[in-house]
Formats: structure tokens, sequence, C-alpha cells
């Protein structure tokens, strides 16, 4: 499918397009490209502290791989 085509598309599902949050990711997206505006500021307090909690438990080494959690849950 060529770039048009996709384009056409993602327009015809945007126009039916009804969840908020779908919407406000969509927009952060678009925005993040056209500007020099660091993503960081718009994210909410609770989603920075899951990222930096996140970033603790890699430098403190608390992590599984990807192949160890398939393991854990028989997939």
């Amino acid at each position: 499918m060529g770039h048009d085509a996709i384009k056409l598309e993602l327009i015809e599902w945007l126009t039916k397009l009804e969840d908020d949050e779908t919407i406000q990711y969509l927009k952060i997206v678009k925005d993040s490209k056209s500007t020099e505006h660091d993503w960081w500021e718009d994210l909410s307090e609770n989603e920075k502290k899951g990222i930096e909690r996140g970033l603790k438990d890699i430098e403190a080494r608390r992590v599984f791989s990807h192949d160890e959690v398939k393991s854990k849950y028989g997939l």
C-alpha cells in the first residue's frame, strides 16, 4: 500500500474517531514532530512518575527479559 493510500485510510479513520485519549495522543505525536517542544512536558505527573520508576528499576537491575516473561506465562 502506497503512502497516499495509507494517508487516505488514516484520514477516514480520524474522521470517525471518538476516543478523546487517542485524539490527544495523536495531537502530541503530531506536535512533537513539528516543533522543538519536549514531549516530556505534555505528560501527566503519573506518567512521569511511572517512567521514572521504570528507569530506577533498570538501574537497580529489577528487570526481566522478554524471553523470561514469555516463559513464565507459557507463551
